[in-house]
């Protein structure tokens, strides 16, 4: 298996906190270490650069407690950027930020048209974008998708609150390979998935509940919460090499290694 040098945005938990919920892994009553979230994705992002991949910081926002999660900044694929529109009012004012860095970097920008929350709903695998909805990313915006980035566009319907986002249930492995878990998703998007990647993984709820599947691979290395144990070894199985990090702070809001990190594709990224 052939790792790809990957190139990544982060931003740093500087303002993490829990004071909102707007998905079922949050509860403003439960305390949060915003010290701990830092070590925690600190050691991430150093995971990354031992990996080799680039990674690149947007400056954190005060009051805007999940900007950690960059991966909702934006869906970045050949040289295009894709803002978002966040569903909740208490992301909105991520949008412009991240729109602003895409800009900055020299990236060719589109607005969206209607809610869509970036590559926590959108992941590229080989040559389709797959494309969740069903409780953030609304199906009107799959269109738009397709126009802007030229890749065929397959919807994914989720059925399953705590699996709200798309990179929360679904990994993508390689061009060839995904991960996912089979009850977060409908009966006929679960025989999309059959047909287009019949040598998945299938992960068990028990993994998927530690957010398991909010996973970042670069095609040999896998990056993943270091509780989903059972997961892990099923992709060594597989040939894959796994690193386990401990975001469990970040886990009070839903988020894991995926949730943190957005990929910058620039074109093919080089091996």
């Amino acid at each position: 298996m052939d790792a790809t040098r990957q190139r990544f945005l982060m931003c740093r938990p500087t303002y993490f906190a829990v004071d909102y919920a707007i998905n079922p892994w949050m509860d403003p009553s439960a305390p949060v270490d915003t010290d701990l979230a830092v070590r925690q994705w600190d050691r991430l992002r150093q995971v990354y650069r031992d990996l080799g991949h680039t990674v690149e910081e947007i400056t954190p926002l005060p009051g805007l407690p999940d900007m950690v999660f960059a991966a909702n900044g934006g869906t970045v694929i050949d040289g295009k950027a894709m803002a978002v529109q966040f569903r909740d009012p208490q992301r909105a004012d991520e949008a412009p930020a991240y729109r602003a860095w895409f800009e900055a970097a020299g990236f060719e920008m589109y607005d969206p048209k209607q809610v869509n929350e970036g590559e926590g709903d959108i992941l590229l695998a080989g040559d389709h974008l797959l494309a969740g909805t069903g409780f953030r990313t609304a199906h009107a915006a799959h269109a738009q998708l397709q126009e802007v980035f030229g890749y065929p566009v397959i919807t994914m319907q989720l059925v399953d609150p705590r699996f709200y986002h798309l990179d929360t249930a679904l990994t993508v492995l390689d061009e060839r390979t995904v991960a996912y878990l089979p009850e977060a998703f409908s009966p006929g998007s679960q025989a999309v998935l059959r047909r287009l990647f019949p040598d998945a993984v299938h992960a068990t709820m028990a993994d998927a509940e530690v957010l398991g599947l909010n996973a970042v691979s670069d095609g040999r290395h896998v990056v993943l919460p270091a509780q989903a144990t059972g997961l892990a070894a099923q992709l060594r199985d597989r040939g894959y090499e796994t690193i386990g990090v401990d975001l469990s702070e970040l886990r009070k809001a839903g988020g894991g290694p995926k949730c943190c990190t957005l990929r910058l594709r620039q074109g093919k990224a080089s091996k």
